[in-house]
């Protein structure tokens, strides 16, 4: 037998030989393994705009004199506007917590079977969604002039005691109140969808359980609804925070109120008070869409596989992906 001579020695980076009968191609080592990112120039080259005007535009801010940036701070924190955002922030709370319990009631009127509920509650939406919230504001300011005096009683018969109207209606509740009105013919709808949107399925299931309308209603559909109603409800909560702006209209003197009030005073610095207000109201929305998100994604448990990731595993995740993919450019 004569000995075969030996194969000469594969260079260390070279692949093992495909086995005899694959179909597997021979794997291949170095930069041609590496999957190269699509170049899109254009996204760059619109990133660089976009940046650029973004710049402009704050180096606008903070360097034009018309904006008066010393008095922005010096109204910023001042006792008349904070006690304007206080009221802001109560007239806001009452009526969002009373716009929506009245929501619920009409959208569950709306859904009811007896023909009146559902009639009455249809006029009370159609009505309160087609006058505007000044003209509301205004009736109720000027109430008094209508009814002079409120009694409670027999109807069409005798009163047991009756009070004076005026009394009670203090500016913050007629604003309270004409706010809470409107608010809850838009919630009405909000609720009314949520609650059609919970499967039929559901409401079968509970009915087959022979469990009670009220329990069915409050332990089984109406948390499901609610991660319809709470992003619409929400974006409700933003134009009634921004619509208690209308309340300095019935001498009430708000966020808004007092900025005007200021403004009136001190003439010279209209344009930095209005600064002071809008900036306020960003906070205020901002905080809002906050809760938002936090409550939208407690309410997808039950309904994603994966909840959505918060703004800090966003940024966490992005940052990371950026660094990848600059080590990855790096090394071609």
């Amino acid at each position: 037998m004569t000995a075969r001579p030996a194969p000469p020695d594969s260079p260390p980076d070279s692949p093992p030989p495909a086995p005899r009968g694959s179909t597997r191609p021979p794997a291949r080592r170095g930069h041609a393994d590496r999957v190269l990112p699509v170049r899109r120039p254009w996204r760059w080259v619109a990133t660089a705009v976009v940046l650029v005007l973004l710049a402009q535009a704050v180096h606008g801010l903070l360097t034009n004199s018309f904006y008066q940036w010393d008095r922005f701070g010096y109204w910023f924190t001042r006792p008349v506007i904070l006690d304007g955002l206080l009221v802001t922030l109560q007239v806001t709370a009452y009526s969002a917590v009373l716009g929506l319990l009245g929501g619920v009631v009409l959208a569950l009127g709306r859904l009811s079977s007896n023909p009146v509920l559902r009639a009455v509650s249809w006029a009370y939406i159609w009505l309160f969604r087609s006058v505007p919230l000044i003209v509301v504001l205004l009736f109720l300011y000027n109430f008094s002039a209508l009814y002079a005096t409120l009694s409670v009683g027999v109807p069409f018969g005798p009163a047991f005691f009756t009070f004076d109207e005026s009394k009670p209606a203090s500016d913050i509740v007629v604003a309270v109140v004409g706010l809470s009105l409107c608010e809850a013919a838009y919630a009405a709808e909000v609720v009314r969808a949520g609650i059609l949107s919970v499967d039929q399925g559901q409401h079968e299931a509970a009915s087959a359980l022979g469990l009670p309308r009220r329990y069915q209603f409050a332990r089984i559909v109406f948390p499901q609804a609610l991660r319809s109603i709470v992003p619409s409800y929400v974006n409700q909560l933003i134009g009634l925070l921004k619509a208690t702006s209308l309340v300095f209209y019935v001498s009430l003197l708000d966020l808004f109120g007092s900025v005007q009030s200021m403004g009136a005073t001190y003439p010279g610095d209209v344009v930095p008070l209005l600064l002071v207000a809008t900036v306020w109201y960003v906070i205020l929305t901002s905080v809002v869409s906050v809760v938002q998100f936090y409550v939208e994604r407690y309410y997808a448990r039950g309904a994603l596989r994966t909840l959505p990731a918060t703004p800090l595993q966003k940024a966490r995740a992005g940052l990371g992906a950026l660094r990848e993919r600059l080590r990855t450019e790096a090394a071609i």
